[in-house]
């Protein structure tokens, strides 16, 4: 790897670092670009080569993760939820859950049991949505590991 594509790598880690610490807050990509020190148009183009997706989608899809775990081990309205990791609308927040997850927050509630008991890495991973954007629709129970 030259040293270029290391430091490039290097500054998009940092924005991402800074978008996974913030996530709650109101990010906007002049902001992070000026984490990664480059043009805010460069900084979405690198962003996505980098790792696969823009950054709106990748905050947006953070966010969600969030509000998985939250909605799972917390009694907080869905409205509170919401709120809490960064969204200010609740039709946005609602719109987007259903897209990443394939159900409504309600939905997801009500089909996911309090995972207060189970360690927050192990729940986390097993409910990360896909970041290709795709909702999973089966059932995870009897889901065998690759």
């Amino acid at each position: 790897m030259s040293r270029e594509v290391e430091q490039r790598n290097r500054a998009m880690l940092r924005a991402r670092d800074a978008m996974d610490r913030r996530f709650a807050e109101p990010l906007d990509v002049p902001g992070l670009a000026s984490i990664a020190h480059v043009s805010p148009a460069h900084f979405i183009r690198t962003f996505r080569a980098t790792f696969g997706e823009t950054p709106h989608r990748y905050l947006q899809r953070r966010r969600i993760e969030r509000a998985m775990a939250m909605l799972c081990s917390t009694d907080l309205s869905v409205t509170e939820v919401c709120m809490a990791v960064g969204f200010s609308s609740l039709g946005t927040f609602s719109r987007t859950f259903r897209e990443v997850v394939g159900q409504s927050p309600r939905d997801y509630r009500a089909t996911h049991p309090h995972v207060d008991r189970v360690p927050t890495h192990f729940s986390m991973a097993w409910t990360r949505p896909s970041s290709l954007g795709s909702a999973v629709s089966e059932k995870r129970d009897g889901d065998v590991a690759p």
